[in-house]
């Protein structure tokens, strides 16, 4: 996939993406002012920032925010939500070519959208623009796949209507590899369960936020929607069901 096609994928579904895409744990956050030493002075660079979700939580703990994100209805769509904050702000760059001065942030992070950029040149990129000692951390909400009847009811639903749901799955990186990235520098990590309680038209949302869920038109949308409803009605309970996560954190220096 090429960079411009990694970037425009969600560009027709920012409206679902802000209003059922999940935002991250509080756990996460105080993981990394426990464990790795991160303050409210930092200068944060919020990279793949996507819609804001990632930067909202940044802001609300009081740090001051460049969100930086490529694809202009997902940008605008930021600007809209967090613009009103005087530590926002968001340019238009990539995990490449953020576009920031060098050593000019304290810490730089990734949240969800670390599995479309290339490794390599996007860790020099973040060297470039941290200053001496910052740090870099990367997290996603992983959606578990087993564990209860939605959970694999959901998984399967994918299977059978995704459009190219297998090359693009949300299939993140390990462990070692997490590690072998950062190198020398790598501080740790961190594992923190994460749901989403949704009702039908939330889980709804949730499905068509995803860019490999066939849109109104496709021949595979209305029995993708179909199965969904039935799928719903056989495990929901009291008019919701729990869409569960593994929020992981990695952190480190990248000198």
């Amino acid at each position: 996939m090429t960079p411009l096609q990694s970037t425009s994928r969600f560009s027709d579904r920012v409206d679902d993406y802000v209003r059922y895409r999940p935002d991250y744990p509080a756990a996460l956050l105080e993981w990394l002012q426990r464990e790795c030493g991160v303050t409210t002075d930092w200068l944060v660079a919020d990279v793949g920032a996507g819609t804001g979700i990632s930067s909202k939580m940044l802001l609300d703990a009081g740090y001051r925010v460049i969100a930086v994100e490529p694809n202009a209805p997902m940008r605008a769509a930021a600007e809209t939500w967090l613009g009103g904050d005087a530590n926002f702000s968001a340019v238009d760059g990539r995990a490449d070519a953020i576009g920031l001065d060098d050593a000019s942030v304290d810490l730089v992070t990734v949240a969800q959208a670390f599995h479309w950029f290339d490794e390599e040149t996007t860790r020099r990129e973040f060297a470039r623009i941290l200053k001496p000692g910052g740090l870099a951390a990367i997290w996603w909400n992983s959606r578990r796949l087993t564990g209860t009847p939605f959970l694999e009811g959901y998984e399967a639903l994918l299977q059978n209507y995704g459009t190219d749901y297998t090359s693009v799955a949300e299939r993140y990186a390990d462990d070692v590899r997490m590690r072998a990235w950062f190198g020398a520098g790598y501080v740790g990590s961190g594992r923190f369960p994460h749901s989403q309680k949704l009702d039908f038209e939330a889980l709804r949302g949730r499905l068509m936020s995803s860019s490999y869920a066939p849109k109104e038109g496709h021949p595979k949308h209305a029995p993708m929607l179909k199965a969904l409803r039935e799928l719903f009605e056989a495990c929901a309970e009291r008019g919701t069901i729990s869409f569960d996560y593994d929020t992981r954190v990695f952190a480190g220096h990248l000198a």
